[in-house]
């Protein structure tokens, strides 16, 4: 009876390599081999596998080949590392990757990672959530060649008036802005675009306006692996007032704390 290792899929963030978790990392010393999505991962992260690891780029595989060469791997290592940029579950192709695994009997495990829609507003210096002015975010994209469900169309979900993140859709900025004018999103919007945030020496921060923000995205030649947000919260450290949080209100009593005032 053949013996398996045990597959992980790993988070690696959003393009900082100090930004994978110290679980992450830990598995990348220990990993006999790395499958890394080199289109997006950035190579420095793969810097931390031992030497002797076998390490493939998956950028030019298609799924099959990739689940088989997983499968290949865990035949002769104890730990195999699918390493995918952001956090596997979102837009990772997780289910697709590890349905052919747990049929072959195979044991694998998620380690999560920093989302890229979390490391753009950081590198922003912007909140998601703000007290009254909205405390959902949504995070989406616009269709393309992958078609969205019903009742996911980008204006629907703009509608709400949160946050919103759009992933893999700077290309299809036409369509960004059709569907928030269709909400009624006002022409002076706010919006932020950031194109690799945290990757070091190519992060790029764009902010504008619904009117503008494309024109402002082109003259920066963002074209590419960018987030794009919009948001009511967008620019509130410079707001004239701002409510506050009741959890850090004096006047707000809870359990580790009675009110002050």
């Amino acid at each position: 009876m053949t013996t398996f290792g045990k597959i992980w899929f790993v988070g690696a963030g959003p393009g900082d390599p100090e930004l994978i978790t110290v679980k992450g990392q830990k598995l990348l010393s220990q990993a006999g081999a790395v499958l890394f999505a080199g289109s997006l991962v950035d190579h420095a992260v793969t810097l931390y596998a031992p030497p002797g690891c076998a390490i493939r780029d998956s950028k030019d595989m298609t799924l099959e080949e990739m689940t088989a060469w997983l499968i290949e791997q865990a035949r002769s290592h104890a730990t195999v590392v699918r390493l995918q940029t952001g956090d596997p579950a979102l837009y990772g192709a997780l289910i697709e990757l590890a349905r052919p695994l747990s049929d072959a009997g195979i044991e694998w495990s998620v380690v999560p990672g920093v989302s890229s829609a979390m490391a753009s507003m950081a590198a922003a210096g912007e909140s998601m959530t703000l007290p009254e002015v909205t405390q959902t975010v949504i995070l989406t994209r616009v269709e393309g060649r992958t078609p969205m469900p019903d009742g996911e169309d980008l204006a629907s979900l703009a509608a709400h008036r949160t946050t919103i993140c759009i992933f893999l859709s700077i290309t299809l900025m036409h369509k960004v802005e059709t569907a928030l004018r269709s909400a009624g999103w006002a022409e002076d919007s706010p919006m932020l675009v950031v194109h690799k945030a945290s990757w070091p020496g190519e992060q790029k921060i764009v902010r504008g306006t619904l009117a503008d923000i494309k024109q402002r995205c082109r003259e920066a030649g963002i074209a590419s692996q960018a987030m794009i947000v919009a948001s009511p919260t967008l620019g509130a450290l410079h707001w004239e007032t701002l409510a506050r949080s009741k959890l850090y209100d004096p006047t707000f009593t809870h359990r580790f704390r009675k009110a002050s005032a």
